[in-house]
């Protein structure tokens, strides 16, 4: 008995079907392997660590390298000032503040003025990284250390970056958001790698929410899960992140990504790369691939590392329309960070860096939604034309969900424990039971997000991607 056309086509797409559903199992496999391992060695490397830290010589603590922390900002009156007063407080000697107010249309250099009792001065900056001009510049030695405020020309959060490397007066220099806190000992533990290893070029530290927690001087001095829902999965997910990869990319100096909450830099390495680049979104972690290709390119030592225990605060969004405007506009930076050094791709050069870190990033950061996505509509096909044995995807789903739930519970205790954070027996509640969603719900959620950035997309050098901001809760 022959077969028929519609038999053939039949046969097709159900080969079709299983190949593409093997491989989306494979893609989930290869995403949960990696995990694991980061997940397993992040946590060894914080308990270590902390362990190290109780035997740990202190004369670390008598050595200081000099740092400029610049805090760029477009109408931020709400958070600046107080942001600017936790970094009066930080325990450590040697450093200064300079704000970069970008064009604000609110009252953000008046609120700082008026707080710091600031004064006007004449101060030419050499813009050796182009960027708009300065309107005028405040400056006040009354306090703690040097804080200075350079009112500039609107340009966008690089060009801002820009201008406050310019002022900078010290070798290495801090890039922050206006919207966050520094813990009181993160400058000493940032600068650690610096003092232990050469050719450092730069150091990332860990962004934690603040969502929560109240800080008293830099110092948590209560701490519990966000009420709101969102912003409680998102810590999850946060400790999963800075848990995982970027302690493992730290063993073999591939890092692509600094937060660009919390990030140390050497000042000439930077502007001899060209600093921040304005017409990407993504200009956090532009500069740090930037600089592994403008290293090897010129065949310069380098380490690009990662503090473990230096902390930063920052709030994260409890809106979905907040939430979604970030992801997209971290997804179109990813896109065009990785288009435009894709030198890097598949080219020995940069060794582990290219064979590693950007198949990494390339596979399950940029083509991770598009994967997902297409992987879910194919089941549903496949289970529309009653082409897939349903018990034995819905145990691998349950199966997965529960292998990245204990993983994503791993990463958030290691951290609460290494830290001396103390939650409530509900906090443990909240969060064994978000997990679920986070890992099956808000992740697929955020694919689709992620998946349509390209939508309507338009490049908008100068947007700063504004969310809704609260005040942090400072004692």
């Amino acid at each position: 008995m022959g077969w028929s056309v519609n038999d053939t086509l039949f046969m097709a797409v159900k080969n079709m079907l299983d190949w593409v559903n093997v491989l989306f199992i494979l893609y989930m496999i290869g995403y949960s392997t990696f995990l694991f391992l980061a997940v397993v060695i992040g946590s060894s490397e914080l308990y270590k660590k902390r362990q190290q830290e109780k035997l740990k010589n202190t004369l670390l603590q008598d050595y200081y390298i000099p740092i400029s922390i610049v805090v760029p900002g477009y109408n931020e009156e709400v958070t600046v000032v107080e942001t600017v007063r936790s970094l009066l407080a930080l325990e450590y000697k040697l450093y200064e503040i300079i704000v970069v107010d970008d064009g604000s249309k609110d009252a953000t250099s008046q609120k700082l003025i008026e707080a710091f009792h600031m004064h006007p001065i004449r101060r030419p900056i050499h813009r050796k990284i182009p960027c708009q001009p300065a309107e005028f510049i405040y400056e006040t030695t009354a306090q703690k250390v040097p804080l200075t405020l350079i009112r500039k020309k609107n340009g966008g959060k690089a060009d801002a970056l820009n201008m406050g490397i310019n002022a900078c007066r010290y070798p290495y220099f801090i890039c922050m958001d206006a919207d966050s806190v520094l813990q009181y000992d993160s400058l000493s533990k940032i600068v650690r790698p610096i003092l232990e290893q050469e050719n450092v070029v730069a150091v990332g530290g860990v962004i934690r929410s603040c969502n929560g927690a109240t800080l008293e001087r830099g110092r948590v001095v209560d701490y519990h899960l966000p009420n709101n829902i969102l912003a409680c999965m998102q810590v999850l997910e946060y400790d999963r992140s800075f848990l995982a990869s970027r302690i493992l990319f730290d063993k073999f100096n591939g890092s692509l990504i600094i937060s660009g909450a919390f990030g140390l830099f050497k000042k000439d390495v930077v502007i001899a790369a060209g600093g921040y680049d304005h017409s990407t979104m993504g200009e956090d972690m532009e500069l740090v691939v930037k600089l592994h290709e403008y290293c090897v390119t010129n065949d310069m030592p380098y380490a690009i590392k990662y503090a473990t225990d230096a902390i930063c605060w920052t709030q994260v969004p409890e809106r979905f329309r907040d939430l979604r405007k970030q992801r997209k506009r971290w997804h179109l930076g990813l896109f065009q960070s990785m288009w435009k050094h894709r030198v890097m791709l598949a080219n020995p050069k940069f060794g582990p860096v290219s064979f590693i870190s950007y198949f990494y990033f390339l596979i399950y950061e940029l083509l991770s939604p598009f994967i997902e996505i297409f992987g879910v509509i194919t089941m549903i096909l496949a289970f529309t034309v009653d082409l897939i044995n349903v018990p034995f995807m819905v145990l691998f789903f349950l199966i997965y969900a529960l292998y990245n739930c204990v993983l994503t519970l791993t990463a958030f205790f290691a951290r609460i424990q290494t830290i001396d954070l103390k939650i409530t027996f509900m906090d443990v509640v909240k969060a064994v039971l978000l997990c679920f969603f986070e890992v099956c719900i808000l992740r697929f959620f955020m694919a689709f997000v992620r998946a349509t950035a390209f939508i309507g997309y338009k490049k908008k050098k100068l947007n700063w991607g504004r969310i809704e901001r609260q005040k942090i809760n400072i004692k």
